[in-house]
């Protein structure tokens, strides 16, 4: 679902917070605790079995006995459901409960007392293990609030003190001992640890974590905190102490928002459900009609009011559509539990279902599908220039900017060179848009592309050194020429690199059914083919401004009809407003691609796309699944009780059977297995 569509969807979160109670709202404490709800129908079954033995068999005197060994089976059985329907009732909702009290009554009051226990024994029955089933995918999204501490110990005034999380505040200093669970988002500030960051990001190697050069520096933008230095609230230390500075309050961690949003998620209607809700809307007043229409068969048909008002029974209960309004909200709910544990955000049934149906996506370049930082590439020394002189003499130059393809050179040359001392440079000068210009050991150095030598004048950049140029650019590097006072001395290819995992993905989203993928960049056309060749996309288009990326989204989805814009959620949020699924990486470290996005890959890795992708196709096909089965079995047990063919006992069964074979099913979600076998 796009960011627009969330807005007009906000107030239907709201609006369906309490529907479908049979997926959302069950949570019955009681006389036992949690299990009060599946005892009160099992000793609903037990009085139900003695009630029978004492009818058919023991005759017991006086003969009330009987009665009231049924009548205590219908306490416990109806116990619940009184309660839910007078719940649903008082808010002006018709549930499915009240159509079973009708039932069991009617029953009652033609003496068919084990039918209506019977009834009451295997509604409440499948109902308390239906609610159990649910409680344990919701448990399991709850684990994830359980993930940070209660306490942290903090450094304050010189002292050790332990205090609730709930009063951290930002700027503390915490202390985290080894293997033990991280309180708050903050940096490193003393310590180096590897953390496993597994429960946030779903990364499943720890990362190696190093303090700040400066804890004081301030990060008004947490995105650009280098990985190495940040840490997230509910990660786990490893094998080192460490001390953290705080960046958020407890309330406003990433671990915090996600579980927040998590919970929104879970009320959030899904395309499906929707289409469930309109059916039910004309659904069950259309069985209250044929109900009371067959209570007056016997006016038509020569058979006693007992007989019809028994059939009429019998429909109401065959006709009861629990299992539908239960089939997508778990599998929803299953769906979205599975992905947050995988370090996914999905934000509701729309975009788990609409996910699932994609069969194009575009990418950013910048960041997704590549490393997002410049990286020195390639070294070519020309006229017998040796590397390492070549690449002293760049770096003397480079080391003095703050330019990122300057930091790309020195980072890249120092790596190659070593421990080699490098000499300063005097009177550096950037040459605009060009280069720049510098004196090394007294000698004029430029560095830059072929306007900068244009406009310096001097010898010519000799023709081979020019498509040498050329095939680097071809390649995708930005290429700079390196000049010693006369004498070219060589070429520098910086290029930011494909991540090493993009092509691999690319081939499993394939493998997935994806058969459009379009790379959209602001980069130039020569660096967008470059990287589209490297990792084996189908398109790139470049030289995008950010109306053009939303004008090319609109283009592809009216090709496409459903299409997911992968970028970093806050650059792209334009973008991904206007496709059917907005799709953010490295969302833990960002804010505002929390909000921005439909789809949230916690870790700044690509390589969970197609398990969010696949699960959601799985998704999918389970809520397929389960309409089929809980309108099939609608459809049969219609007609057969109708005819008389079925009574209210297998009416009850096959129906019970299906609301739990359909909650069951859902919870397969739990378990599913990203599929390695294209990896």
């Amino acid at each position: 679902m796009s960011n627009s569509q969330h807005s007009n969807h906000k107030g239907s979160h709201e609006e369906h917070a309490h529907e479908h109670k049979h997926g959302h709202e069950h949570k019955h404490g009681g006389l036992f605790g949690e299990s009060t709800e599946l005892i009160f129908s099992l000793l609903c079954g037990v009085f139900l079995l003695a009630g029978f033995l004492d009818e058919k068999l023991f005759h017991l005197q006086p003969s009330w006995i009987g009665i009231a060994l049924f009548v205590i089976s219908y306490f416990f059985g109806a116990f619940f459901t009184i309660k839910e329907a007078v719940e649903s009732i008082s808010k002006g909702q018709f549930e499915i409960d009240f159509l079973m009290l009708v039932a069991a009554a009617g029953a009652a009051l033609l003496g068919e007392w084990a039918e209506g226990a019977l009834l009451l024994f295997l509604f409440s029955l499948g109902h308390s293990l239906e609610h159990m089933a649910m409680e344990k995918a919701r448990k399991s999204i709850e684990a994830l609030a359980g993930l940070a501490p209660k306490t942290a110990v903090i450094r304050r005034n010189g002292d050790q003190i332990e205090i609730p999380v709930e009063e951290l505040k930002k700027g503390d200093i915490v202390l985290v001992k080894p293997n033990s669970k991280i309180p708050a988002d903050g940096i490193v500030v003393s310590g180096n640890s590897a953390v496993n960051q597994a429960p946030i990001t779903g990364e499943s190697i720890p990362v190696e974590k190093m303090p700040v050069p400066d804890p004081n520096t301030d990060y008004p933008d947490e995105k650009k905190i280098p990985a190495q230095h940040k840490v997230f609230a509910g990660t786990i230390n490893g094998a080192a102490a460490i001390e953290i500075k705080t960046l958020k309050e407890a309330k406003d961690s990433t671990l915090a928002r996600v579980v927040q949003m998590v919970k929104e998620a879970e009320q959030q209607q899904s395309p499906t459900q929707q289409f469930t809700k309109r059916i039910e809307r004309f659904y069950v007043p259309a069985v209250l009609v044929l109900v009371t229409l067959l209570l007056f068969a016997f006016v038509v048909i020569d058979e006693p009011f007992s007989k019809s008002f028994y059939r009429a029974m019998a429909v109401l209960v065959a006709a009861s559509p629990c299992a539908l309004a239960i089939s997508t909200p778990s599998a929803v709910l299953s769906g979205v539990a599975r992905a947050a544990r995988q370090g996914v955000l999905i934000k509701g049934g729309r975009p788990l279902e609409d996910l699932g149906v994609l069969t194009a996506l575009a990418f950013d370049k910048t960041g997704t599908l590549t490393e997002g930082k410049p990286k020195l590439n390639t070294v070519v020394a020309l006229n017998g220039t040796s590397e390492e002189e070549l690449l002293s003499v760049a770096i003397a130059v480079e080391k003095q900017s703050d330019h990122p393809l300057a930091s790309a050179i020195v980072n890249g040359g120092l790596e190659r060179l070593g421990n080699t001392t490098i000499e300063d440079a005097d009177n550096v000068k950037a040459v605009m848009g060009k280069g720049v210009e510098a004196n090394v050991k007294g000698e004029m150095i430029w560095i830059g592309n072929d306007e900068l030598f244009k406009a310096i004048g001097g010898p010519d950049v000799p023709a081979d050194v020019m498509q040498k140029i050329a095939n680097l650019q071809q390649e995708g590097n930005t290429a700079m020429l390196v000049r010693k006072g006369d004498t070219y001395l060589g070429i520098l290819g910086v290029m930011d690199l494909p991540r090493p995992e993009a092509a691999s993905v690319l081939k499993e989203l394939k493998a997935l059914g994806i058969k459009k993928m379009v790379m959209l960049t602001g980069d130039n056309q020569l660096v967008a083919d470059a990287v589209a060749k490297k990792i084996g996309i189908t398109e790139a288009r470049g030289s995008l401004l950010p109306e053009e990326k939303v004008a090319a989204i609109d283009e592809l989805r009216k090709q496409e009809n459903k299409l997911a814009m992968v970028g970093d959620g806050v650059n792209d949020a334009p973008a991904m407003a206007k496709s059917t699924v907005g799709i953010a990486m490295g969302a833990a470290g960002s804010d505002v691609a929390l909000e921005t996005a439909d789809i949230a890959l916690m870790a700044d890795k690509i390589d969970n796309l197609p398990f969010a992708i696949g699960l959601s196709r799985k998704s999918k096909a389970v809520i397929r699944q389960n309409l089929v089965v809980s309108l099939g079995v609608v459809a049969i047990l219609i007609p057969l009780t109708i005819s008389g063919v079925a009574n209210i006992g297998p009416a009850i069964i096959a129906h019970e059977g299906s609301t739990l074979l359909v909650v069951f099913n859902a919870l397969r979600l739990l378990v599913y297995k990203r599929n390695m076998t294209n990896r």
